[in-house]
């Protein structure tokens, strides 16, 4: 059944952005660092996960994004399967330790890694730390990244994630995080650059939002768990 929905949900993704005018905006540092072979970090909001096989150019270098293994996890990691990303699954049995190291040892070895830093179950659009401890370590470079449309399916999931139409007016766009955490960087300094990291993405996805004419809504950030 995973299958067959998995099946169904890239080519409906595959028909929608084949029929749709979708531009690809902001990515040329991105994809100069991928085909220089160098390994980058990509960050998103959950809500437009749907679309990040069309962010990365998987044509220059590998990637590995982040999956729970829960049904729903297994099916978004599936997804990307589909459009050339490999999957590191997360476990609530699996220390982040552990979780670090492996995503540490596929940087060394040369790939990118995708993640969506309010997944997997939120707040939506409120930043986890760990991209940025994986930034610290490996010093890869931080892309945010995200799609918009000007006709989408909203999901009744907890982040309301959008599907685009067919036939739609859409947008990926990217922008460099520019900041940056030292290695003896206390608690306050790690916080304002999480919260820096967080305007980041909300200013690319705000901005790929505008070029389609969409509204913008600020959400209320909720405490982080």
């Amino acid at each position: 059944m995973n299958r067959w929905t998995e099946d169904r949900l890239a080519g409906y993704v595959r028909f929608a952005h084949r029929t749709s005018q979708i531009d690809r905006v902001g990515f040329e540092e991105m994809d100069a660092c991928v085909a220089r072979g160098e390994p980058i970090i990509m960050a998103l909001w959950h809500q437009r996960l749907v679309m990040a096989g069309y962010m990365f150019p998987v044509a220059l270098g590998p990637i590995s994004s982040l999956t729970t293994s829960a049904r729903a996890g297994r099916l978004a990691g599936q997804l990307l399967n589909r459009f050339g990303y490999d999957t590191v699954p997360m476990s609530s049995h699996k220390r982040h330790v552990t979780l670090s190291r492996e995503v540490l040892r596929r940087i060394r070895a040369g790939s990118s890694i995708g993640i969506a830093v309010d997944g997997p179950g939120g707040p939506a659009r409120v930043a986890s730390t760990v991209p940025l401890m994986w930034a610290r370590v490996s010093g890869c470079r931080m892309f945010a990244v995200s799609f918009a449309a000007d006709r989408v399916i909203k999901l009744p999931t907890w982040d309301k994630l959008i599907l685009p139409m067919p036939w739609s007016r859409g947008v990926l766009t990217c922008q460099e995080w520019n900041g940056r955490i030292d290695r003896d960087a206390d608690e306050a300094e790690i916080e304002r650059q999480r919260l820096s990291l967080e305007a980041t993405i909300d200013a690319v996805t705000d901005d790929g939002d505008r070029r389609v004419g969409r509204k913008i809504k600020p959400l209320p950030k909720l405490p982080r768990r």
